[in-house]
């Protein structure tokens, strides 16, 4: 009988100890929750040379604004952390990301091999291939090789700079916003623009004060993506960028961006 007793006794110790390592484990659990919660949300700074419309500028109320700024805000909430834009000159961007002053730069950076060999670039997220623009009085002109003899602007350091040197006769010359280029072809000082396919569409086709003065003319010459550049060897923020522009893509997000900031 004694041993009986004995038995169902150490049945119910059993079970008390059980019970209580549940609750425990259950707290425990509760109580990681709570702290994973409580967590602030990571934040990421991301520089763009905002003078780049239509895909980084400043509007009237000193807003970064365009298809990047919310392409990469779409990123960010895909992915689960917060974006911090930072307004950075075109010729210094890539010097301060090296120097730690932001963790990517998102600002229609084309991906290039010889880029690639001292960034880390995301996966593409746009096509954007480099088209000449001109004014509309200039005849005769069909691609970048007839304008032999003729000034033609980009802005400094893009690829858009890289195709006009290419071409012998080519009066090359650069400007440190694309703006400025426009703005001296309207003036006459030079006689074509080239640049990315978005950017030659904003200003020849959309812009009040220029979609009567000035046309596309040809194809896109070259096949172009952009891309987010991180740190060499920066993996973490590459691979949570990836992981948002998956993301975005897969829901086709950012076509609804290319219609609200490319058509």
């Amino acid at each position: 009988m004694k041993t009986v007793k004995y038995f169902l006794a150490f049945i119910v110790v059993i079970g008390l100890v059980a019970g209580m390592t549940s609750c425990q484990q259950k707290q425990e659990e509760s109580q990681q929750a709570a702290q994973e919660q409580a967590a602030p949300m990571r934040t990421l700074v991301v520089a763009t040379d905002a003078t780049w419309p239509p895909m980084e500028m400043v509007d009237k109320d000193k807003n970064i604004v365009g298809f990047d700024i919310d392409f990469m805000q779409a990123v960010a909430e895909e992915a689960g952390f917060r974006v911090e834009f930072k307004n950075t000159a075109w010729d210094g961007i890539f010097g301060g990301l090296d120097l730690g002053n932001y963790d990517a730069v998102i600002s229609s950076v084309t991906i290039t091999d010889e880029r690639k060999q001292n960034y880390d670039f995301s996966l593409p997220y746009i096509n954007a291939g480099q088209v000449l623009t001109i004014p509309k009085t200039l005849e005769g002109v069909a691609v970048l090789a007839d304008m032999t003899g003729k000034q033609v602007g980009a802005q400094i350091g893009t690829t858009g700079a890289m195709e006009a040197k290419k071409v012998e006769g080519v009066q090359a010359k650069n400007y440190d916003e694309i703006g400025l280029a426009f703005e001296d072809m309207a003036s006459g000082r030079i006689q074509g623009v080239v640049c990315d396919t978005p950017v030659a569409a904003d200003y020849a086709l959309q812009k009040d004060e220029y979609k009567n003065k000035f046309k596309i003319v040809g194809e896109p010459f070259t096949q172009e993506s952009y891309g987010v550049v991180v740190k060499k060897g920066n993996q973490e923020v590459l691979d949570l960028i990836n992981q948002g522009i998956q993301a975005v893509q897969a829901k086709g997000i950012d076509k609804d961006l290319e219609e609200k900031w490319l058509r």
